[in-house]
């Protein structure tokens, strides 16, 4: 009886113990419609303030494989605009706001995901995850991250159980690069990615150009190493993504790009540097970028594997949340 109850799921830790998580996931794959019973007449709630192809398809899945009912909601696209700050007075485009939507939302359901990106905006308003955190304190239902301003756990799950899978050492060693890009993006990636190999036994690093720091409560005291060349050194696994600036030693330089440096992009002669590395990368992914075509079409790419096991990830997640209802 082994069960570790979960009413959230947004870090590392609200899975407990990684192992026995790990153990579950070989569980589920071997048999992922092995626990129906747990779904039936239950009904997940999917919310999306923004796009999404693999969270929205794999969720979706996995709660199929579940026995559940899914309603799937796109706020942006045939739902009322949504106003997210108190004390307002409403008389722009926003028709609702979320104090009453959330607990009409979750009056439908059992169990909800969100989905809502980070704005880049105001560094505070978004690391205070402040739209998930109304959903958490006004729906009274189990609520968990299919990417957030800040965490995007199911992903991280998802490469966790990847590099799992494919690793040739106990140990191997996993480095995050920072690659370019033409628009800045959010740090969710990669600071999920970052707490949760920090939680599992490998040997972590983090590349990436100066100013790029990751926040401490994701990235632990990992150290940087700014050299990207010296970092893909006997590397075993390369996760490239790009990040915009989080924003730690200077908050106005929040959301910034300071770096479109073209060296940083993950070709050939980077992957000549290291163990015979696989290429990892969570898509959607943006050719000649981050990535070279030769790199991203190898035999070390696990591009495809890694987005197949998000309907693990998510699986064992909302299983996990239905055996505590």
């Amino acid at each position: 009886l082994n069960i570790h109850l979960m009413n959230t799921f947004f870090n590392v830790s609200d899975l407990g113990n990684l192992t026995q998580a790990l153990a579950e996931v070989r569980e589920v794959k071997n048999n992922r419609f092995g626990f129906q019973p747990l779904g039936k007449n239950k009904t997940l709630l999917m919310i999306f303030f923004n796009n999404s192809l693999r969270t929205r398809l794999s969720t979706q899945k996995a709660a199929m494989n579940l026995g559940m009912n899914v309603i799937v909601l796109d706020v942006n696209a045939g739902a009322w605009k949504l106003e997210t700050e108190r004390g307002v007075i409403m008389d722009g485009d926003k028709s609702e706001h979320l104090l009453e939507a959330i607990p009409v939302m979750a009056s439908y359901c059992d169990l909800i995901g969100i989905r809502s990106f980070a704005g880049l905006v105001e560094r505070e308003f978004d690391y205070a995850e402040t739209i998930v955190n109304q959903f958490v304190a006004y729906s009274g239902r189990p609520i968990f991250a299919m990417e957030t301003a800040t965490v995007h756990p199911l992903q991280a799950f998802a490469d966790l159980i990847t590099i799992e899978e494919h690793k040739k050492s106990e140990r191997p060693k996993v480095v995050l690069t920072w690659a370019p890009h033409c628009r800045a993006l959010p740090q969710a990636v990669p600071n999920s990615f970052a707490e949760w190999m920090n939680a599992a036994d490998v040997d972590f690093v983090i590349t990436h150009p100066k100013g790029y720091e990751l926040d401490p409560k994701f990235a632990g005291n990992i150290k940087v190493e700014y050299d990207q060349r010296k970092a893909f050194e006997g590397a075993d696994f390369i996760y490239a993504k790009n990040w915009s600036c989080p924003g730690v030693t200077r908050p106005s330089d929040y959301g910034k790009i300071l770096c479109n440096d073209p060296a940083w992009t993950v070709d050939q002669e980077h992957m000549s540097w290291t163990n015979n590395a696989y290429f990892m990368h969570c898509l959607p992914v943006r050719r000649g970028l981050i990535v070279t075509d030769d790199v991203i079409e190898s035999p070390q790419s696990l591009v495809i594997p890694e987005a197949a096991n998000r309907e693990i990830s998510a699986e064992v997640v909302i299983k996990r949340i239905l055996e505590g209802l």
